[in-house]
């Protein structure tokens, strides 16, 4: 059974979704979720961690950060580290420790927008479609190699909150499709 990391820093619906296929969806018997990580110890998305039995794990940004997560990171020795809202920038280090097993989730096409706000800016791009994109993870932003990617039809969008609503449905079930491909192709 392959062994997966979820980071995250803020509302956990990626991670619930994941957690949701892991239970008895698409990821089920392919891994289990050792850990999910947060920089922020008020994260809602540890609660509903906590709510599926799963252990969390909390690193604020006192003291040798970036040391004290990559050791945790090597005492889990994950198969996978997903990526599912959290929003620091890995440093070098880490993503030199586990190359090609370290993922994300991008509300974008990667190629057309790097960084935060994804959907704001295909809201002010008037856009009829964006892309979900997922991504290894390597030391640019949101530069890795493309694991894959999914049309969001944003045509009739009258807000914002709209065009958000509709690029997490497609994420909730894209992102675990990816994953379980991935840890597929682990020996």
């Amino acid at each position: 059974m392959k062994k997966i990391v979820i980071m995250i820093s803020g509302r956990g619906s990626n991670l619930v979704a994941i957690a949701e296929n892991v239970n008895n969806g698409i990821l089920q018997g392919e891994c289990i979720i050792q850990a999910v990580f947060s920089n922020k110890r008020n994260a809602a998305g540890l609660q509903k961690a906590e709510q599926f039995g799963i252990p969390t794990h909390v690193i604020s940004k006192t003291g040798n950060y970036n040391f004290h997560l990559l050791d945790w990171l090597r005492s889990k020795n994950p198969d996978l580290i997903i990526l599912a809202g959290y929003m620091k920038i890995l440093p070098a280090e880490i993503v030199r420790a586990f190359p090609q097993k370290i993922i994300n989730i991008h509300p974008a096409d990667t190629k057309e927008h790097q960084g935060l706000n994804g959907y704001k800016w295909a809201w002010e791009k008037k856009l009829a479609e964006t892309k979900i994109t997922v991504h290894f993870v390597d030391e640019g932003l949101d530069s890795g190699k493309i694991i894959g990617q999914r049309v969001v039809d944003l045509r009739g969008a009258e807000s914002l909150a709209e065009i958000e609503k509709r690029g997490l449905q497609v994420e909730h079930e894209f992102y675990s499709e990816c994953i379980k491909m991935i840890l597929e192709r682990i020996d």
